[in-house]
């Protein structure tokens, strides 16, 4: 690694030999050779495969088996385009990728953590890099990035990994600034002592910005981590491999009279059928308390309500498909960055909040049980690392946080006592920041099943930071992951998830892949070529022949 952590191909070299644990695959350098047109750079492979299998926008260029301790390399001819090995270990297959990018478009933030300690002292890094238009990082990019806070925090250093730069790594000019190098650079910001929030800005001519918010906590906050015989490993049944879909916005769609086709079919189809050919076996649905509300989600037409719920779930389970439940105890979307509660619990005391957040998950759940359609997962709030029902159940009130959680987990269990329990979490690729989160919660009594992740590339680090998060957390507490909201990287996330040691990565859900960010089909109900992706995923994982 450099002098700011961003790993180097000895990084990798290393690790296919030293992690037995972890499949390493590492194509080095990078693919934008931009106007070199049959110039050869040398593609170097490190890897713990056995074999591995290098393709240039589909045209196989061999396979070749590894020597101990050694990397393998490739003379190959430039053309824009993917270059993608496969290796091969013990009759499992991984996939590693390269490809050349457009220009760089836009700046990403991404810190260690998004929660400190307003103690003066503790630190948080934040990486910047430059993305093209489809979220690609351009690793040529050298943009000289200036940097704002606001907020109680201050930067005290700047880097970018260079040895040979001369910039400075403190300000001298008033105004904090670093260049990117191989499309990166780094920022140490210092929490202040006041807690509240921090907001932090990239910015650099010609590309977007990026920002990040970070929320402080009280130097007093109780940070305590869980006693052994708290922590109760657990899961969903053995072999269980869930392909997900978030589909929440498909009752709007349908209302707006969007079909759905397969590739080179006129026929409209029903999706869910067009869903499961592809392998896709389990849905998730977010339900608002009273999302018709003037401030709510859908004013007047109450999308994701009960009601709506209820018929999505009669139409999953008659699909033949499974569910997980969300609930976001709000009126609105419910986030990191925001947590109201429903307009008619605006008031309440705590007490009478715990109390109506049970009663309220009761009430749903008995409603799907009349029918015949109990979710088969349920997480008690949607991406809660900031905490839920602000502001009594904030990150810096624990106690009050695990308090509305075990209402929420108190009902479910009244209701549906065999059905597996997700905490969800905002933090794909924050190791320490879940750590933390779960630490306290654990130890203040709250159990799940399942730990569900977000991760989507600009907010939440790099792919070996997921991977590196989703590992620790199961040597640490024994659950299950899921990775239960992610867009781009569609293979690369499935296969990490399904390399998890023991089984225990279960699988994944794309979050709306009907009509947002990586869809799967255009705007006319077209398929993309992002469908195809699941054609791949289906048969290296959830086909009969790739569990064995």
């Amino acid at each position: 690694m450099d002098q700011c952590g961003f790993p180097k191909n000895l990084y990798y070299y290393y690790q296919s030999w030293w992690d037995t644990t972890l499949p390493v695959l590492n194509i080095a350098p990078h693919w934008n050779w931009l106007n070199r047109w049959g110039f050869e750079p040398e593609v170097w492979i490190d890897s713990n495969a056995d074999s591995v299998n290098l393709k240039l926008n589909g045209k196989d260029l061999g396979t070749r088996l590894i020597q101990k301790n050694q990397h393998l390399k490739w003379k190959v001819k430039y053309e824009p385009g993917l270059l993608e090995a496969k290796g091969y270990k013990n009759g499992f297959e991984f996939i590693s990728k390269i490809e050349t990018t457009g220009p760089a478009f836009e700046l990403v933030v991404s810190p260690h953590k998004t929660t400190a300690i307003a103690n003066s002292t503790d630190v948080i890094v934040v990486n910047i890099s430059a993305v093209d238009t489809g979220g690609r990082e351009v690793p040529t990019a050298n943009n000289r990035v200036r940097f704002k806070v606001t907020g109680p925090a201050k930067i005290i250093g700047v880097g970018n990994g260079d040895p040979s730069s001369h910039e400075p790594d403190k300000c001298e000019t008033g105004l904090w600034q670093r260049s990117l190098f191989q499309g990166k650079c780094q920022v140490i910001l210092q929490m202040g002592d006041t807690p509240g929030k921090v907001g932090f800005e990239a910015s650099t001519e010609g590309l977007w910005p990026a920002s990040t918010e970070i929320h402080t906590l009280p130097a007093s906050f109780h940070n305590i981590a869980p006693a052994i015989d708290q922590i109760k490993p657990s899961g969903l049944p053995d072999g269980e491999r869930i392909m997900g879909a978030d589909i929440s916005f498909l009752p709007q769609l349908e209302a707006e009279e969007m079909k759905f086709y397969d590739f080179g079919s006129n026929v409209s189809e029903d999706v869910f059928e067009i869903l499961k050919r592809y392998g896709f076996n389990y849905i998730r649905l977010r339900i608002f308390y009273q999302p018709e509300n003037p401030e709510g989600y859908s004013p007047d037409k109450g999308y994701c309500n009960l009601k709506q719920t209820l018929e999505m779930a009669r139409r999953i389970k008659k699909a033949g498909m499974k569910f997980l439940l969300d609930f976001h105890y709000s009126d609105y979307w419910a986030d990191p960055g925001k947590q109201y509660k429903p307009a008619a619990w605006a008031s309440l005391p705590f007490g009478i909040l715990k109390d109506s957040v049970r009663n309220y998950t009761v009430r749903v759940l008995l409603a799907l049980k009349a029918q015949g359609t109990l979710p088969d997962m349920i997480q008690p709030g949607n991406e809660i690392n900031h905490g839920m029902l602000w502001p009594e159940g904030h990150i810096s009130q624990p106690d009050q946080l695990s308090g509305l959680l075990e209402a929420s987990i108190s009902g479910i269990k009244e209701v549906a006592p065999e059905v597996p329990i997700m905490l969800h979490l905002a933090l794909g690729g924050q190791n320490d920041e879940s750590v933390f989160w779960l630490n306290n919660m654990f130890a203040r009594g709250i159990d799940c099943d399942v730990i569900g992740l977000s991760y989507y590339p600009r907010w939440h680090c790099t792919l070996d930071d997921l991977k590196y998060n989703m590992r620790d957390l199961i040597r640490r507490y024994g659950k299950d992951i899921i990775v239960v909201e992610y867009s781009q990287k569609k293979e690369e996330v499935a296969g990490a998830v399904f390399a998890l040691p023991n089984g225990k990565g279960k699988g994944c859900f794309i979050w709306e892949p009907l009509n947002t960010w990586e869809g799967i089909f255009d705007k006319n109900g077209k398929p993309t070529r992002w469908l195809h992706a699941y054609e791949n995923i289906k048969a290296m994982y959830l086909d009969e022949d790739s569990k064995n």
